[in-house]
């Protein structure tokens, strides 16, 4: 039976060199081999001794008749050109030709394939039975998987088959040997496999010192770069040190580094070995600052890994160190803290619950885990809020009016509406405080809770800047002997800032209100959310929402913040909002408070206010002393009128301020005071006047009438001019900046006075071939509102009839198309604007009649008011006169007359 299974083997070796199935010891002999050429070691030591690859017993005798290649002994001998020569004579001119998918075999070195295609399986059949040469060429696309001759390069490596194994599935593994270079000329064949004619393409080998520098580069750099990798054997580096052609240098690196396709072709079609040493060298530099980068990168976190470790040991050492001694560790005094601070925070016995709950889970972690830090954290802040600290004393009705009265001119209903806040929670406190009601927790079971608790509504200041609405929250808080804090909204897209951020985000904390709270240290301050019409919103939420159950008297006493998940009684705290305008502010937001508006003050509020606070505020601040400075009323009446005209008194105290600077410079210099200040002094010491009373000048002339607006900041004046030009079209001009409803207004206004010109004593071929221009001044401001009716219709009349409109007459009202009077808002703002105007008369809409009542005493005896329900009652008290002349208005040939040597002016 041996014999028989030897005669077999020889039949085989002599047949076609196949190995059978049923030989497993020479299959994982081959497999053995075929792993080691993977590694390179198979080409490193080709390399090192220049040895032909060993013989199998089955199959590698060369076919009969075939030329033996020389002795690599005799090649290593020769001078390099002559055994160049003589591999080139070993090459034929026609080769089959195997396509390789990521492959490219360069010349000089030894690679493993794997052959499982049909056609290549017999390519290689045949090259076994031939001389064992194929051409090995790089397929363009992975993707094809019959490459023809459009999808393979035409650079590519003549090869020696050296190894051969069939494996059971029928497929082929070879080990090949890389010989030269070659160039397909072209394919003369398809099927069954690709046949091309092939030359041998030639590398150019330029011998000098800067070729010799490169290689021995490319070898230190590869030397290194073994030294980093796992998957390159040390011996490659050896191999390439012990090698004196450049040639080979650069295909053993190439063969050895991973390459992506497109590069590791373009080094085989480089014809310069000198370049291809230079693009290997570019190459394996930037491998190895990549390399050397992640060791260093991974050193470091080991070294911080073993310094984290080090750490626990030495920590677990110390725990022991200290139980020995009867000593306590540091995370068990810090769980013995917190839990003392728990037990003496008062909090409620939900959140006393959750605090125990979370401790018991800290006592478990260690104090390395990043769960340790987030827990101690949250009861950080859970014991340090004020669950049960108050501040506040026993509300005194009589000593809050006192306060008020002294922090504050005037606004006597302001403080009249506070007072009653305030008396209205003194009685609750006193009467209901013992009694609870029973209601339903957020988890379903009953709690006891005051009824008198936060019941009351939310205060909320709206007027101009520098009325007093923030001054009036401190004044409030000292009557009460509370804490005042301030918190501005302006600016705020964030609901998380109302509401806090949840645990889960990395750096999670409580929102505004709670850590407001836990900086004042009491459950009771008095709370400041300034700016609250200038609340916004967007994709991360909307605050003016969250505020909702803030502000809401029937829930806020169980209001849960996001970090905290626990409800927080807010009802003890006194919130009071400020705004300038309510038409920001959403309307289930406004419902929650009550509005009190302050609208600004009149002439001599100002002189009392400056005279009681602003001075001497000013002169303390400034350093000076009372009997040092003196600033008589004539001179705050200056500035008021002159410098400062404005709703509120912020620049009133500026320009105070600048004066009491100038006297302070003064006595720094050296000059001997007291320094009596008088109205004619205050162009030298604030210089020219910023206003002045225009009024008149600007009612030059018929068509131009001063009407009154509201804005945010208080009211102001508007002069509304109107003029006519010549045109066929009969258009209507408005310029100004006007807004879609003032747009309307103009409208109604010229189709009433048109439409009853006779009426108004106004020819009606005044408007025949003529177009009205309605202009408004300061362009650059916007102007919208249902309040310029009246003044439009007295602006056209008086350009129609040639009547000038009294200067010190200002209007405001709506106006229908039958020429009735409406009813408008902020009336208050509007005459406040036009007695700092120095207008005495004011028409305003007979149903606006009650608002009078809310204005300043002094002033309503000091200015006129004209009611009015019908625009010809407007018409008689704002334009002056008929002319002189006995008609009821202008002739048509005057008016057109004057109106041509306008637009000739113009």
């Amino acid at each position: 039976m041996p014999e028989e299974r030897k005669n077999h083997e020889v039949a085989a070796a002599a047949e076609d060199t196949e190995l059978m199935e049923g030989d497993l010891e020479k299959l994982e002999e081959l497999l053995d081999e075929l792993e080691e050429a993977v590694k390179g070691t198979s080409a490193a030591g080709a390399y090192i001794t220049g040895e032909q690859p060993s013989r199998d017993e089955e199959g590698e005798a060369p076919e009969p008749g075939e030329a033996e290649e020389p002795a690599p002994e005799a090649i290593e001998t020769r001078p390099r050109a002559q055994a160049e020569d003589e591999r080139r004579i070993t090459i034929p001119d026609t080769l089959p030709i195997l396509p390789l998918k990521e492959t490219v075999v360069y010349p000089l070195t030894m690679m493993p394939l794997g052959v499982g295609q049909e056609r290549s399986i017999k390519l290689i059949d045949d090259a076994m039975r031939a001389n064992r040469l194929v051409g090995l060429v790089a397929q363009k696309s992975p993707e094809v998987e019959s490459a023809g001759p459009d999808d393979t390069f035409r650079i590519g490596t003549a090869a020696r088959i050296a190894r051969m194994l069939r494996t059971p599935d029928g497929a082929i593994q070879i080990i090949v040997q890389g010989l030269e270079r070659i160039r397909i000329q072209e394919y003369i064949a398809e099927q069954p496999y690709l046949v091309a004619r092939v030359e041998v393409a030639s590398e150019v080998v330029e011998d000098g010192v800067e070729l010799e520098a490169l290689k021995r580069n490319a070898v230190q750099l590869f030397q290194r770069l073994v030294s980093l990798v796992q998957y390159l054997p040390n011996e490659l580096a050896l191999a390439a040190l012990n090698i004196d052609d450049p040639r080979q240098v650069v295909y053993l690196i190439a063969n050895s580094v991973q390459m992506d396709l497109d590069m590791r072709q373009g080094l085989l079609e480089e014809d310069s070995v000198q370049e291809k040493l230079r693009v290997m060298t570019q190459f394996l530099t930037k491998e190895l600052e990549v390399l050397e980068l992640g060791k260093k990168i991974q050193s470091q976190a080991q070294e911080e890994m073993g310094k984290a470790q080090r750490e626990y040991f030495l920590r677990e050492q110390l725990k022991a160190i200290q139980k020995e001694l009867g000593e306590e560790s540091e995370e068990a005094a810090t769980i013995n803290q917190l839990r003392e601070q728990i037990e003496q925070a008062g909090m409620s016995d939900e959140a006393k619950k959750e605090s125990m709950r979370e401790l018991s889970r800290l006592e478990k972690l260690p104090a390395a885990s990043p769960e340790y830090s987030v827990i101690r954290t949250y009861l950080d802040i859970l014991v340090s809020l004020p669950w049960s600290k108050s501040t506040g004393q026993k509300i005194d009705v009589a000593h809050a009016r006192a306060v008020l009265d002294e922090d504050h001119y005037d606004l006597e209903k302001i403080k009249d509406r506070i007072l009653e806040y305030l008396a209205v929670r003194r009685l609750k406190e006193d009467r209901l405080g013992s009694e609870v009601g029973i209601e339903m927790s957020s988890n379903g079971k009953e709690q006891k809770t005051p009824t008198w608790v936060g019941r009351e509504p939310i205060l909320c200041f709206v007027g101009p800047p520098g009325v007093g609405k923030t001054s009036l929250g401190q004044s409030i808080a000292r009557a009460l002997g509370r804490e005042f804090a301030r918190m501005s909204l302006g600016g705020i897209h964030d609901e998380s800032e109302i509401r806090g951020h949840r645990r889960t985000y990395i750096g999670a904390l409580p929102g505004r209100i709670i850590q407001t709270l836990r900086r004042t240290g009491a459950n009771d301050p008095v709370m400041m959310l300034d700016e609250v019409d200038k609340v916004g919103a967007d994709w991360r939420g909307d605050p003016s929402s969250a505020l909702l159950e803030v502000l809401d008297p029937e829930q806020n006493y169980n209001f849960r913040d996001n970090y905290l998940d626990l409800p927080f009684d807010l009802s003890r705290v006194m919130f009071i909002a400020t705004a300038n305008s309510l038409e920001p502010i959403p309307p289930p937001l406004r419902d929650r408070m009550e509005i009190l508006e302050l609208s600004g003050y009149t002439e001599e509020q100002k002189i009392h206010i400056a005279r009681r606070y602003l001075l001497p505020k000013q002169i303390k601040a400034n350093g000076l002393k009372e009997d040092e400075i003196s600033i008589d009323d004539g001179a705050i009446r200056r500035i008021v009128n002159e410098y400062t005209r404005e709703a509120g008194v912020r620049n009133l105290e500026r320009e105070i301020a600048t004066v009491c600077r100038k006297i302070a410079m003064r006595i720094a210099e050296g000059q001997a005071g007291p320094f009596q200040i008088t109205a004619d002094q205050m162009p030298e010491l604030l210089g020219r006047p910023h206003f002045m009373e225009e009024v008149a000048e600007r009612i030059d002339r018929p068509g131009v009438v001063t009407g009154l607006a509201w804005t945010p900041v208080g009211g102001d004046i508007l002069f509304i001019e109107a003029a006519m030009t010549p045109g066929k079209e009969n258009r209507l001009i408005l310029t100004g900046q006007l807004g879609e409803v003032m747009r309307e207004s103009a409208q109604a206004a010229l189709s009433y006075v048109h439409s009853n010109a006779g009426a108004l004593g106004i020819d009606p071929a005044v408007f025949e071939e003529k177009d009205i221009h309605i202009h408004i001044p300061a362009g650059a401001t916007p102007k919208d509102g249902p309040s310029a009716g009246v003044t439009m219709t007295t602006a056209l009349a008086s350009l129609a009839s040639g009547r000038k409109a009294r200067s010190d007459v200002a209007m405001t009202g709506e106006i229908s198309l039958r020429g009735k009077v409406l009813p408008i808002g902020g009336l208050k703002e509007k005459v406040l604007a036009a007695h700092r105007a120095g207008i005495k008369t004011v028409i305003i809409p007979k149903r606006n009649e009650p608002d009078l009542e809310d204005l300043p005493k002094d002033l309503r005896e000091q200015m006129r008011f004209v009611p009015v329900s019908d625009a010809s009652e407007v018409l008689a008290e704002a334009l002056e006169p008929a002319p002189s002349n006995g008609a009821g208005s202008l002739g048509v040939e005057d008016l057109h007359r004057g109106v041509d040597m306008a637009a000739k002016e113009g």
